[in-house]
């Protein structure tokens, strides 16, 4: 899998573009200068770099070397500093309490992680703190226009309110949206969106 992600990212351009995930921005009313953001799966780092240009200090935490390199440039382009790490997040010693707001845009654990995953964003946290999470529902095969090309992988609301059962949720939705991020998410597409907070 990091052989797949490497060389997605090894590609010319930003394979999912340089603008930040819609979702997350429509959060920004959440977030203040100074929180402390951990931004999991992010890749070429278009949302971990946006939310830093929003002030908050943020780790970017990514499989591939070559992603978190070009998030890094992104960074510098944008005159903002960014931490990151690169890691297997199913093996990643995951740090507890320790951060203010998990970003988690487009990541998708196979069946066997994914509640161990998501319950590691939420230990993440410190008490009041946020996960804004976006992924594909299972209805996203039907579209083709993104996402993991196989069932299993894709997610439902039934999925998330059981992996994120210990949090208060402030938003769940499934929505069906287009997007226009790079040329592996492009169009009509059935999302799920999620803000979840840590008591």
């Amino acid at each position: 899998m990091q052989e797949f992600w490497e060389a997605r990212y090894a590609e010319d351009g930003y394979a999912y573009g340089t603008e930040p995930n819609e979702f997350l921005v429509s959060q920004a009313h959440r977030l203040r200068p100074g929180m402390r953001a951990l931004a999991v799966g992010d890749g070429e780092g278009r949302n971990g770099v946006w939310l830093a240009r929003q002030g908050l200090e943020v780790l970017s935490v990514d499989y591939s070397a070559e992603g978190l390199a070009k998030a890094r440039r992104l960074a510098a382009r944008h005159g903002v500093t960014l931490r990151t790490e690169q890691a297997d997040l199913t093996t990643w010693p995951w740090p507890r309490a320790a951060f203010d707001l998990v970003a988690c845009i487009f990541v998708h654990f196979p069946p066997a992680e994914r509640p161990r995953m998501h319950h590691a964003m939420l230990q993440a946290l410190v008490p009041g703190g946020l996960v804004i999470l976006t992924a594909y529902h299972k209805e996203q095969l039907a579209h083709g226009t993104g996402g993991p090309p196989v069932e299993e992988m894709l997610y439902t609301e039934d999925m998330l309110r059981e992996d994120f059962a210990g949090a208060e949720l402030l938003h769940l939705e499934h929505a069906t949206v287009e997007l226009h991020e790079g040329k592996y998410h492009d169009g009509i597409s059935s999302v799920l969106r999620l803000v979840a907070r840590r008591p």
